[in-house]
């Protein structure tokens, strides 16, 4: 095989003629009327004899995906994007001037073409060409043509590539955005407004975890980049707009992951009147019908499990999982210490400050959420893990909040939200405590945030929803990699590191 620096070589040269022979090689003046999937479902019933009588012309344009030169006729397949089509090309029909010069042509320059429509001898529908023009030379070789681009970095590193050479990759990403258009539509449906808050934010909240730190030189002041919406979300709420949503990025300062990125998409969801059960009937809803709009079921195969998303799903608390999934006994979810030592017994390494609900929250992270297979609903999460979260009227120990798991992973975050101003207030100090003892995932003070809630929150309940994750299960990806198109890596080996001062720059 060709060195592919010598590919590159050759290309440049090509191209270097084309300026030579006075020939822009980037026009941006061809305008194509029609797509290869439109002529293959007008045309692709009619026989070869009925297709004689079609005078029309077309337009099209595309790259060039594959080429056969026979002398003083060839064929090549483009490339737009709704699929492929054949075009043929005659030399007395183009003229032997241009002839010459696509005879040059490489797979993966773009050509715009104008003929007729018409079958070839073995039945495979083509336009013939009258005219051709090269619309885009270039210059770098795609993957060899019967093992494509296999390497898995490098397809996540060079997409673009990935995306021209494995069909399937723009299928997956086809039905990511479906599946976007889907959440969107039940939620509309039930008269959500959609809304954008800051990604920049002066005091980051809404979630546990470390963010991401920027500096706004105008303002002279540190910016975090948004760990979550959900505290802007429901200042709306306070507002009047009492069903909100967003579908946008967040940014957590984590490790990268087949499951974690740093920046991932997430929908947020906030309605007045209503509690946490209601949002587990919508989030059925939600999923279920995506799995119905994106693989035509609500059963779904995911690495090697069948998954069954049909309502209604699975529902218990974080003691009854802790029980059924452990050999743990009802002692120890009532009982500090018992807990403590217990948790030491499985290998964790519980900390002398932790409470009893904390104790209970890694047990139940370490025993059961990686068995949770099918659509679980977990319940009754411990007050102390639970900063955002209204208190079960009932037990004040627990709040009224799920979170959802699927194939062993967390899916979905949702609680009645806290709307007193005064315990919120004194769930932040204790979360200031914990990042003055060193959690650097902890919940900031946000004064202004309480201010808020001293005007008055309906009661109100939120969820949020990991897009990507769930883009997975429903496209069978392995990695959340798979389902973003330019995922996070380390830098390339060799690649120079960029230093401090030239970042000033």
């Amino acid at each position: 095989m060709e060195d592919t620096n010598e590919l590159i070589a050759q290309r440049r040269q090509k191209l270097e003629s084309l300026k030579d022979e006075g020939i822009n090689p980037y026009p941006n003046d061809f305008r194509p009327d029609t797509l290869s999937a439109e002529l293959v479902s007008r045309f692709t019933e009619l026989d070869k004899e009925a297709l004689t009588s079609v005078t029309e012309s077309f337009s099209l344009a595309g790259r060039i995906m594959s080429k056969r030169v026979m002398g003083k006729a060839s064929f090549v397949h483009i490339m737009d994007r709704k699929g492929r089509l054949q075009v043929f090309v005659k030399r007395d029909l183009i003229g032997e001037e241009a002839y010459s010069r696509f005879k040059k042509y490489d797979i993966g320059d773009f050509i715009g073409i104008t003929g007729r429509i018409f079958k070839t001898n073995v039945g495979e529908l083509s336009i013939e060409a009258a005219e051709l023009r090269l619309l885009v030379k270039s210059l770098r070789p795609l993957p060899e043509k019967w093992h494509g681009l296999t390497d898995q970095e490098t397809r996540y590193r060079q997409r673009y590539v990935d995306l021209i050479v494995n069909p399937g990759v723009k299928e997956l990403f086809k039905k990511r955005s479906r599946f976007i258009n889907v959440v969107r539509d039940c939620l509309i449906e039930r008269d959500y407004l959609e809304v954008e808050t800051p990604m920049m934010q002066p005091i980051p909240g809404g979630a546990t975890a470390k963010p991401f730190v920027t500096h706004h030189n105008a303002l002279g002041m540190d910016l975090y980049l948004r760990i979550a919406p959900e505290l802007y979300l429901k200042r709306l709420v306070v507002g009047g707009i009492e069903r909100v949503f967003e579908i946008n990025r967040n940014f957590r300062n984590e490790g990268i992951s087949q499951q974690h990125n740093p920046e991932f998409t997430m929908l947020e969801f906030y309605q007045a009147y209503a509690t946490y059960d209601d949002l587990m009937d919508i989030i059925e809803d939600m999923v279920s019908r995506a799995a119905m709009e994106i693989n035509g079921s609500c059963k779904v195969e995911y690495q090697g499990e069948t998954i069954d998303l049909s309502p209604k799903w699975t529902r218990m608390t974080v003691k009854e999982a802790i029980l059924k999934h452990s050999d743990a006994s009802e002692s120890v979810l009532s009982d500090r210490k018992k807990a403590f030592d217990y948790a030491k017994k499985i290998g964790l390494e519980p900390e002398e400050r932790w409470g009893l609900g904390k104790i209970l929250t890694e047990i139940f992270d370490e025993v059961a959420e990686h068995k949770l297979i099918q659509p679980t609903f977990i319940t009754q999460y411990p007050t102390e893990v639970s900063p955002l979260s209204r208190k079960n009227d009932d037990n004040p120990d627990i709040v009224d909040r799920f979170e959802l798991f699927i194939t062993g992973r967390e899916m979905a975050n949702a609680f009645s939200e806290l709307n007193d101003p005064i315990d919120q207030k004194e769930r932040f100090n204790l979360q200031v405590a914990e990042k003055d003892a060193g959690d650097e995932e902890a919940h900031f003070m946000d004064e202004d945030y309480i201010r808020a809630l001293e005007y008055g929150m309906p009661p109100t309940a939120g969820a949020g929803l990991g897009i990507d994750r769930l883009v997975m299960l429903l496209t069978n990806s392995a990695s959340i990699r798979d389902v973003l198109f330019f995922p996070h890596m380390r830098p390339e080996e060799g690649r120079k590191t960029i230093t401090d001062e030239e970042k000033k720059h």
